[in-house]
């Protein structure tokens, strides 16, 4: 028989040590194709490698599909999905940022969903979502225990997923390979999920896919083996989206007007759109970073840090947001960024009337905390609707706070600075600022036609 084997050698089990979680793997190799199993605890790992090693001394076959003794019952043995996408996640955890793990859980909600082996008895689907997200995120924060009201279908999961080996049966695996990406290319309600949705959870799926090649528990990444149309997505900035200056400063005024509420947030908006920041950094921003506020002409100020938001679920501080590096820097880096007059005018008034807070954060609620997400989208809002006409309130224009940012990296383009300088305030790199905002850079298309009909002009 060609599927067993008789050449078995074992390796000494491999323990990491991560920040919340120890891992021991056993390894051993089965006609030259190395195996690895992960334990929590390093008896439960000595127990199993003992088992196998008793079962090669005895001349016992082993199987090259599944790396165990032929003799060991595969329902007992198999890793199932449930298992190995635990250990996949306690992988990723430590090296993750918050959000990052956020999209590897709801990734593989999702395609949990299309793995499941039975129905009768099923937890309803909310249940299994809301066990789901424990499994990926308060196990791995410390919670031993599930709470006692998802108990029951964390067990039911833990014996109700497809084993691994599924995805390497001739035609069995190919269906649920598609059944997986059908079930993430789509919302819960059935509607097509966003393109950039669909292309995220595609890639973190292909990387779980990966890790199983990587320790073993399959063979080759089953996604490689089906054809999938990837879905088209938006590249570049709708230039509809983009406020000019006098539409900017009616929204400005119409944030003040909303009270002292508003009065808080008028710099704040004003950072996104004479700035460029991006809500996570207007959020950070501390007396520190400004490092020139002039009464007239332009300041500066220096970034260091971000502060997204990402829930509580996710952060290892267990608070809603987590500081952490700028967005496509490494820790430490900076980055400088020119401060428009009008923003300096702005941002001396914000703090003579408010002050700054803990750690002198610029922005602050009426409490001292920070300026919550709920807070600012409010006043947007209403503001929007107060400053736009009609035609204009029933159009793209500005539809999200990160729309400020756009029209602000479209000024700066349009005002013909250099690309590599606006890359370098906005925190783009070049190639991608120019692909992101390609179509919002005016006053170019009639210089380009006079030039090729000067060209080809007859003379």
């Amino acid at each position: 028989m060609t599927n067993i084997t008789y050449s078995v050698r074992f390796w000494a089990i491999k323990t990491y040590k991560g920040r919340r979680v120890t891992t021991h793997t056993v390894r051993w190799v089965v006609n030259g194709r190395e195996w690895k199993e992960p334990f929590r605890t390093l008896a439960h790992a000595e127990s199993f490698r003992a088992q196998l090693m008793t079962a090669a001394r005895q001349g016992e076959a082993f199987s090259v599909a599944t790396g165990r003794p032929i003799s060991w019952r595969r329902e007992e043995t198999a890793l199932t999905w449930f298992a190995f996408t635990l250990s996949y996640v306690e992988a990723k955890w430590r090296y993750a940022a918050p959000n990052h793990r956020r999209g590897i859980a709801e990734t593989l909600i999702d395609a949990t969903e299309a793995l499941l082996t039975k129905q009768n008895g099923a937890p309803n689907i909310d249940t299994q979502r809301a066990a789901l997200r424990w499994a990926y995120s308060d196990r791995l924060r410390g919670a031993a225990e599930p709470p006692a009201e998802l108990a029951a279908a964390v067990r039911w999961l833990e014996a109700n997923t497809v084993p691994m080996s599924a995805f390497e049966e001739p035609g069995k695996g190919a269906l649920l390979t598609r059944g997986m990406l059908d079930r993430i290319s789509q919302t819960r309600d059935g509607r097509t999920a966003a393109a950039n949705t669909a292309n995220r959870k595609r890639s973190c799926l292909n990387n779980v896919m990966e890790y199983a090649v990587e320790i073993g528990a399959l063979s080759a990444n089953p996604l490689k083996a089906v054809k999938w149309t990837k879905p088209r997505t938006l590249t570049s900035v709708d230039p509809r989206v983009v406020i000019n200056v006098e539409q900017a400063r009616r929204f400005l005024a119409a944030v003040e007007r909303r009270g002292e509420q508003g009065r808080r947030m008028k710099a704040f908006f004003g950072c996104m759109y004479f700035a460029a920041l991006r809500p996570e950094e207007v959020v950070d921003l501390r007396q520190e970073h400004l490092i020139s506020l002039p009464d007239t002409g332009w300041g500066e100020m220096r970034l260091t840090h971000a502060e997204p938001r990402a829930g509580s679920r996710w952060t290892d501080s267990g608070k809603v947001r987590e500081r952490r590096a700028l967005k496509h820097r490494a820790d430490g880096e900076t980055r400088s960024v020119p401060i428009h007059p009008e923003l300096c005018a702005m941002l001396r008034a914000h703090i003579k009337e408010f002050g700054t807070g803990p750690d002198d954060r610029i922005f602050i609620g009426p409490r001292g905390g920070l300026m919550t997400d709920r807070a600012y989208l409010k006043v947007f809002h209403e503001a929007r609707a107060d400053a736009f006409t009609p035609a204009e309130a029933k159009s793209p224009l500005m539809l999200v706070p990160y729309d400020l940012r756009h029209a602000c990296v479209s000024t700066w383009l349009n005002a013909g600075v250099p690309a590599p300088q606006v890359a370098e305030w906005a925190g783009h790199s070049v190639n991608v600022l120019l692909r992101v905002y390609a179509k919002c850079i005016h006053g170019q298309q009639n210089e380009a036609m006079q030039r090729i009909w000067n060209a080809t002009k007859s003379r």
